[in-house]
């Protein structure tokens, strides 16, 4: 289990970073809610555990937008926030658990297992082409039977081309459904992502021709 901690103490979040690997969880901690979000583009988590008094922002903000961007993403919040107005707002706010500053370890570790097993006893969409299986909404991803790790934006981006039902997407479409319109985006941003793609999954994953743009390389599966 692979989980994004967002906590802006260094110590508590090198406490739960130690305290968590004896548990079987891999954690990625951050302090702000600028690298979270950083974070949750670039790579692919079961689950985040979120502190709600960040430097940079509040953290029921950080709530929204890693909703709005990863909709089945499990989220714990760990705060000092003890009212019970609080506790409400958070859990009304999207998050799927609530636990209060101070806590046992122990009890985070078992509640973390707890939400993980609960998302994958959902319904999961998953996308079968060629030797790719990819679950859009997990972020899980499986080549040739091996499991293999895609970031946040790659697995947006097979998951377009293989909505597209073995139609062309230009590049300017791609960009759009990838970033949508206000975002601003470098211009070799769509390139390197397919790059890293055709390296961990092959030249052939992705075609590309002049004019047209972009297909998957595979056919679905039904």
């Amino acid at each position: 289990m692979r989980v994004l901690l967002v906590e802006d103490d260094e110590l508590i979040g090198k406490a739960i970073v130690a305290g968590l690997s004896k548990h079987g969880i891999t954690v990625h901690h951050v302090g702000t809610a600028c690298e979270a979000e950083a974070a949750q583009q670039d790579d692919t988590f079961h689950a985040l555990v979120l502190d709600l008094g960040l430097p940079d922002r509040d953290g029921m903000e950080l709530l929204a937008s890693a909703r709005a961007f990863e909709p089945g993403l499990p989220v714990l919040i760990l705060s000092a926030r003890d009212a019970i107005e609080h506790r409400l707002m958070g859990l009304q706010g999207g998050a799927d658990d609530y636990m209060v500053k101070p806590f046992d370890l122990r009890e985070l570790a078992a509640r973390l297992h707890a939400l993980i097993r609960r998302t994958q006893g959902r319904a999961v969409q998953t996308i079968t082409a060629g030797p790719l299986r990819l679950e859009p909404d997990t972020g899980l991803a499986w080549f040739k039977g091996e499991a293999i790790t895609l970031s946040r934006r790659e697995v947006d981006l097979l998951t377009h081309l293989a909505n597209a039902d073995n139609r062309w997407m230009s590049s300017d479409l791609l960009n759009e459904r990838l970033y949508g319109l206000g975002e601003e985006v470098s211009s070799n941003a769509l390139n390197v992502h397919i790059h890293n793609i055709r390296r961990k999954l092959g030249s052939q994953s992705i075609e590309t021709a002049r004019g047209l743009g972009y297909r998957l390389g595979w056919r679905l599966t039904p």
